[in-house]
């Protein structure tokens, strides 16, 4: 199956990502940031070793000021495929330097994916959703279960509001595939929220954002969307919406 290209990266700025700071959007997101303090502040004090899985998006950026700023001694790690945009290692980069951090960064495991690419092509995720689902697989989900092993709980930076698949998001559930618990706290986030928060805190964020990319994956399976399109309908655009997760959030059973 070939792929539609991508649209081209837009060079202007998206107006979702610089809401207007109305009274309403200030008074709701003061009470939802303290709200996912609270709720971080219990995972570190009830479920340590907790740990945050990073992907860098604008909600993970959120969290990740929330963490770092105040001190929560919850680990924070990302998980580098090896084809991401030059601006998700920009923003690396810029985290580092802002937060005066380090990041962890797991990595596929060579033995796993030079085989594949060997067998199928280096782009042999258009090909078929199996052969997509492989490369993410190998690419994130063997990585992120090592970054879980002997984990209490993770956390994530979903929201239901992203897409189809995650409309009915609860803030915390048993993680039967990893065994511990997983907590979504910005799962009742609007995006208006999200980039108020953002803008209000000066938060490093991904260059791509404001050019109509509002998830943001691997370089090769992320476009910028249209007026009007789903959150992620900028995700593996060439597959059903009902098929549009890496596995990192799906059970297995």
């Amino acid at each position: 199956m070939s792929a539609v290209s991508p649209l081209p990266a837009r060079t202007f700025s998206n107006p979702a990502t610089q809401p207007e700071l109305t009274d309403a959007l200030r008074q709701s997101l003061e009470r939802k940031t303290a709200a996912a303090l609270n709720l971080l502040q219990d995972i570190a004090a009830r479920f340590a070793p907790a740990v945050f899985a990073n992907s860098l998006g604008a909600e993970d950026m959120l969290l990740t000021d929330l963490i770092l700023k105040n001190r929560l001694p919850i680990e924070i790690f990302s998980l580098d495929t090896g084809r991401l945009p030059p601006e998700t290692y920009a923003l690396m980069a810029a985290a580092e330097k802002h937060y005066d951090v380090k990041l962890r960064v797991y990595f596929p495991r060579h033995e796993a994916l030079e085989p594949y690419v060997k067998t199928h092509g280096i782009n042999a995720f258009y090909e078929s959703v199996a052969l997509r689902k492989t490369c993410c697989q190998i690419r994130k989900v063997e990585p992120l279960g090592r970054a879980l092993a002997g984990k209490k709980a993770w956390i994530t930076g979903m929201r239901a509001q992203q897409s189809a698949t995650r409309e009915k998001l609860p803030q915390q559930q048993f993680d039967a595939d990893h065994g511990l618990e997983k907590f979504n706290p910005l799962t009742d986030w609007s995006e208006k929220e999200v980039w108020a928060y953002i803008r209000q805190h000066q938060t490093p964020y991904n260059a791509l954002h404001d050019q109509f990319y509002p998830s943001i994956g691997c370089a090769p399976c992320s476009r910028a969307i249209s007026l009007g399109e789903d959150l992620r309908a900028g995700r593996w655009w060439w597959e059903e919406p009902a098929s549009k997760e890496c596995g990192l959030h799906v059970r297995k059973n």
